[in-house]
């Protein structure tokens, strides 16, 4: 199985952004605690609206993507992200269909 990538863009006011990025660095490591799942990521913020964040994943594996995103919940963290977070823009999962 090849390496999938997740997408997901949040609204976070500014207020909140600095915050949102420190949790954000917890649920990764929740998420990495009982093995390596991620194995790469960023936050990321659009260019034209400083209010959106983005987290840019690579998973081991598309299955690993499922079942680890299939216990947010369970996560210490994902609670206070999601009062912190406005909005959930997008949410999805990308394999590599092409390369360069």
């Amino acid at each position: 199985m090849s390496l999938c990538s997740e997408f997901a863009v949040f609204k976070v006011s500014k207020e909140n952004k600095n915050r949102v990025i420190e949790l954000s660095l917890s649920i990764f490591n929740e998420m990495n605690a009982n093995g390596t799942v991620i194995i790469n990521h960023e936050i990321l913020q659009k260019v034209d609206n400083e209010e959106e964040l983005c987290w840019h994943l690579s998973w081991v594996n598309q299955e690993v993507a499922k079942n680890t995103t299939a216990k947010w919940p369970t996560f210490p963290s994902t609670k206070e992200f999601q009062s912190l977070v406005g909005d959930n823009v997008y949410y999805g999962h990308f394999i590599s269909i092409a390369k360069a």
